[in-house]
């Protein structure tokens, strides 16, 4: 056991602790026992708070004022999108179809009928024509005015429609003239279409003024058999058609 030093009796320790919490004595026994001073134990640091998430509320002005303008921006785009994609179909619709009457142009009607030249060079697909020339028009224009001969024309246009089938095509070539693209069909299905229409339109009627007037069509029936153009397919058309209007006279 080690002695203690005279100047580190019980009887002469002072009262009074040092700054670290320890006596005079003790702190001596301390630094001959282990060479040195204890170092004083501090307490650890406090953790800082975690940050509270931002709400926006924080965020500066010039940046909320640029978020608000990017959304306005964006939705005055899709608005201008939309107006724009409208236009667009509105104006090929135009350009393919007659301005009166619910059918193709005859512009239209010429691509269509060269598609399915097309089909029936390559593949064989089976195609026929019919032309349709009003008959009686001309007497209704003059005794009821050009608003029933357009009523007429719509008329005829409506009832070609509704007979005929999706993918088939329906066309007015001008003045009275229509015509029918009938696609995978044979000579003998186009004539038994020709023959229903007729019927169908000798029947039909249509009002004006209160009067309900009649219009009829003589039909011209020709099949895709290699012609060298659109043009000369519906010549070939509308020459069968006027035979059968001369000898129904």
């Amino acid at each position: 056991m080690t002695a203690l030093p005279p100047s580190a009796s019980a009887d002469s320790e002072p009262s009074a602790l040092s700054a670290g919490g320890l006596t005079a004595s003790m702190q001596a026994l301390l630094q001959s026992q282990f060479g040195g001073a204890p170092r004083p134990v501090t307490a650890p640091a406090p953790t800082p708070p975690a940050p509270e998430p931002q709400t926006g509320d924080e965020w500066p002005l010039a940046a909320r004022t640029l978020i608000d303008s990017l959304i306005r921006e964006n939705i005055r785009l899709k608005a201008d999108i939309k107006a724009l994609t409208e236009q667009v179909a509105l104006a090929e619709h135009h350009a393919d179809h007659d301005v009166l009457t619910p059918t193709l142009n005859r512009r239209a009607f010429l691509r269509d009928l060269g598609r399915a030249m097309g089909d029936g060079r390559r593949y064989g697909d089976p195609a026929c024509l019919i032309y349709l020339d009003l008959d009686g028009f001309k007497a209704i224009n003059d005794s009821y005015g050009h608003a029933a001969g357009d009523k007429a024309l719509i008329h005829i246009a409506e009832r070609l429609n509704a007979n005929v089938r999706e993918g088939d095509s329906v066309g007015r070539l001008g003045g009275d003239e229509f015509a029918i693209l009938l696609r995978h069909a044979d000579i003998s299905v186009a004539r038994s279409k020709a023959q229903k229409l007729e019927a169908e339109l000798n029947i039909a009627t249509f009002e004006h003024q209160g009067l309900y007037l009649r219009v009829g069509g003589s039909f011209g029936v020709r099949a895709y058999e290699g012609q060298a153009s659109a043009e000369e397919w519906i010549a070939e058309a509308d020459a069968a058609m006027f035979l059968v209007k001369k000898s129904s006279r």
